[in-house]
């Protein structure tokens, strides 16, 4: 792979200065945002009187661990566009969820706000390794989702030639990958592994391709897939970062030189990491759920909006601000089986010890009398044996129980045989309600 490694010049000012500098800058963003939302959205207005906060109690960026959080809950009361801090006018555009599970979560940008979100994407791939010129394969969906178009403007920003292909159609996006030749793709990881097996099946060989960074994001993914994505590919595999109430991707992203973790980019976007149980503040280093206040945002600043993904935060290397561990998973994807509690991630870093499994499975949860059960349902690998897949079962079972401490069930399934995503992968199935 040919070196992608930034040069000091490269970076913006900001990505370099001193920490001091930065918490400077941070504590007076955050004392005009904390204004701008209590005078502009009643929501945080009623927020910051019934929790007795006002913007001028904030004297220090550890007085933010006094105002009240704002959770998906709030979002979707205000549902459609309470939460905006300014005139409908003044909005450029909005995006929103799916709402699969009841009303979307609607978000708002002002031009300025575009500006803000272009740039940092512009510094996410930079950071990843892109440079003006590449031609960018853009395969995460458009629309009301946040990563298509995020993707889309920041490479632009950057000086690249975007290929807006979205998701879907597998067999196109490789003959595009083929005829175009783009030096980066963004997609989320499990669908990049689709794209892989559609190259195989094509007769291409995923390493003989023009891609030589992989930005992905969009849901968890382990660093076992990253050595996945990358041996299959010869790629550099990067892990970005966002969500839209916050602003979209591009909130933190991994520098292609350390790949250590993502940096936040802290000039625009405040980091906690709370206990999820208490909701206290914990030191950087601590495992917990992560919390973001925005410092720029003008159509709907959030304060101290829980995301639900548990991560951690650490020192920076490659840029001064502070790194977020990669997710390994969020408080409302836990499962608890049987008092043991997991995650997707975990699985996934088991599964690909077994050479005759690939990384597609969902966990399917089921309950038979008052136990619940889980079976992974996973695809095996093009020219595994049958004996070779009958032993991955087992070796996958005795991983599950040696190394999380429960018992699961394993069913291998053909290639194909689990559902497939442009978009999100659906890793949890849970059936108990169907009962």
């Amino acid at each position: 792979m040919e070196d992608r490694t930034p040069r000091p010049g490269d970076l913006e000012p900001i990505e370099t200065a001193s920490v001091d500098e930065l918490r400077a800058l941070q504590l007076d963003r955050l004392r005009w945002s904390l204004r701008h939302a209590y005078d502009n959205v009643p929501h945080y207005r009623r927020a910051f009187e019934d929790a007795g906060v006002h913007p001028d109690d904030l004297d220090e960026l550890a007085d933010l661990a006094r105002f009240p959080f704002t959770t998906k809950a709030d979002l979707r009361a205000n549902y459609p566009f309470g939460m905006f801090a300014v005139p409908q006018d003044r909005v450029a555009r909005v995006h929103a969820s799916s709402g699969t599970t009841g009303r979307p979560t609607v978000v708002g940008y002002t031009r300025e706000d575009i500006r803000t979100w272009s740039r940092v994407m512009a510094r996410s791939i930079r950071a990843s390794g892109g440079r003006p010129g590449d031609k960018v394969h853009v395969a995460y969906g458009y629309g009301l989702f946040t990563g298509g178009l995020g993707a889309h403007y920041g490479a632009e920003e950057l000086g690249c030639t975007v290929i807006p292909v979205g998701g879907g159609m597998t067999e196109r996006q490789v003959r595009l990958i083929v005829d175009f030749e783009p030096q980066v793709i963004m997609v989320t990881p499990s669908y990049m592994l689709s794209i892989v097996d559609e190259m195989e099946r094509q007769g291409v060989d995923p390493r003989s391709t023009s891609l030589r960074v992989g930005i992905f994001g969009a849901e968890p993914w382990t660093n076992e897939m990253r050595r996945e994505i990358e041996t299959r590919l010869d790629i550099h595999a990067v892990d970005i970062y966002g969500l839209s109430e916050v602003m979209g991707p591009g909130v933190a992203n991994e520098c292609v030189e350390t790949k250590d973790g993502l940096h936040v980019w802290e000039d625009h976007f405040y980091p906690e990491v709370i206990d999820p149980i208490t909701e206290k503040v914990l030191p950087d280093g601590e495992t917990g759920e992560l919390v973001f206040t925005s410092l720029t945002k003008q159509a709907m600043p959030v304060v101290r909006y829980r995301t639900r993904d548990l991560t951690r935060l650490l020192p920076g290397t490659a840029r001064t601000m502070r790194r977020m561990e990669k997710v390994t998973g969020r408080t409302d994807d836990m499962i608890i089986l049987r008092g043991v509690n997991l995650f997707p991630t975990q699985i996934e870093e088991l599964i690909l010890q077994v050479p005759a499994l690939t990384p597609h499975f969902q966990c399917v949860l089921e309950r038979s009398g008052r136990l619940d059960s889980l079976t992974v349902k996973v695809e095996r690998r093009k020219g595994a044996t049958e004996a070779e897949v009958e032993l991955a079962a087992v070796e996958l079972t005795h991983l599950v129980k040696s190394t999380i401490g429960v018992t699961v069930g394993v069913d291998v399934v053909d290639l194909a045989g689990v559902e497939r995503s442009s978009g999100k992968m659906r890793r949890i199935v849970d059936l108990r309600a169907q009962r």
